[in-house]
Formats: C-alpha cells, structure tokens, sequence
C-alpha cells in the first residue's frame, strides 16, 4: 500500500531544485564570462598581426588553422574557399555564380555558427531567472499550506506556532529570488556583449570581402 508524498519532502525537492539552478547559474556565468574573455583576447592578437598584411595572398592558412578566436576562425573559412574556388573553378556546384555572393553566404554561414556558440548556455540563464521565483513560490504555498495543516492538528493557534512554519515557508520564495536575480543580470550582461560581438564580426566579414575582391577580380 503506497503512502503518500509527504509536504515536507516536496519542499525540500523544491530547495533542491533551486539548489541545482544556482550552481549552474554561477557555473555558466564564470564559464561564459572566461569564454568572452579568451574570445576577445585572441581576437586582439589575430588583428594586430592580420591587419599588417598587404593582401590575403600574404597568410599562412596553417598557422591560420591553429589560431584561436571568432574572427581567426571567420578568416580561415573565407581562405579556405578562396583557395578551393580557385582550384576548383565552377566545376562544383558550390562555387557556380557570383563569386563575391558566394564568398559572403559562406563568411554569414560561418558568423552564425560562431554566434551560436556565444549564445549556448544564455537561453539557461533566462529559462532560470524567470521559473526560480516561481519554484521557490511553490515551495513557500506547499510550506504555508503544511503549516496550516499542522497548526489546525494542533489546535494552538500562538503566535510561536504560526510564525515559525510560515517563516520557514517564506524562506523558498527568498531563496527563489536570490537564484533569479543572478541569472537575470547575467543574462543581460551577455546579450550586450553578444550584440557587440555581432557588429564586430560583422564590420570583419565586411572588411574582408573588400581585401579579397582583388583575387576574386583575378580570377574572374
């Protein structure tokens, strides 16, 4: 014969819940953050020597490989299909039309895939710092609704005894707010610097159809 769920475990499943939210709060915070980071500096030093070139003609696409950062990342794949698009012609069907066109749509395909990976873990955050409030609400109503119970069996209505259990109660929605809060701020922290990252990237594909013109021209 099943028993049934006691109140005081499903509020503590919900203190649990809240538990697991805050440590991936923070565990993604500090991850995104050092991601941004690494990004950036990389970034920095791929420039200081990209913008130094003459022409595209100039990089070395091994050294490119092993470069880190979005924008090292963006470079080899518009490299890369320089290279292949001069060997190749327009016998694939890849390369046949506008060469310029084509080198865009492939730099764009690639800038989306990098600002997915700057996106991965931020919708987490939003998902938590909207449903944690509601979580530890939950928490607080079961908790009420227990202490309710328990102070109708008792048959002491004392001030002692009710301030106690709807204290505790009331301690789930605090803690609900205090995971959410983070992981609001967080979240908008991020979605700035996303939105940054994306001009950058942007002005970048830009900058770097106008340098291959040139070897598009020849090729033409």
């Amino acid at each position: 014969m099943s028993s049934a769920i006691s109140p005081n475990f499903i509020i503590d499943l919900t203190l649990y819940i809240l538990l697991a939210f805050s440590v991936t709060t923070w565990t993604l915070i500090f991850y995104k953050i050092w991601q941004f980071f690494n990004n950036r500096l990389s970034n920095e030093r791929f420039e200081s020597g990209f913008w130094q070139l003459r022409n595209l003609n100039q990089i070395n696409i091994k050294v490119l490989e092993e470069t880190d950062g979005s924008k090292a990342r963006l470079a080899y794949e518009g490299i890369t299909w320089l290279n292949e698009h001069q060997q190749s012609a327009s016998d694939l069907i890849k390369h046949s039309g506008n060469a310029t066109e084509l080198l865009e749509q492939t730099l764009k395909v690639k800038l989306q895939q990098e600002l997915q990976t700057m996106e991965n873990g931020v919708t987490i955050l939003a998902s938590i710092g909207s449903t944690a409030p509601f979580v530890g609400l939950f928490g607080t109503v079961l908790g009420i609704m227990n202490a309710m119970h328990n102070i109708s069996t008792s048959g002491s209505t004392s001030l002692d005894v009710v301030a106690g259990p709807i204290g505790d109660a009331l301690v789930a929605t605090a803690i609900g707010i205090a995971v959410a809060v983070p992981a609001v701020l967080a979240y908008n922290f991020l979605l700035r610097r996303i939105k940054v990252q994306r001009m950058q990237l942007e002005n970048f594909v830009i900058s770097f159809l106008i340098m291959a013109a040139p070897i598009l021209n020849e090729q033409e």
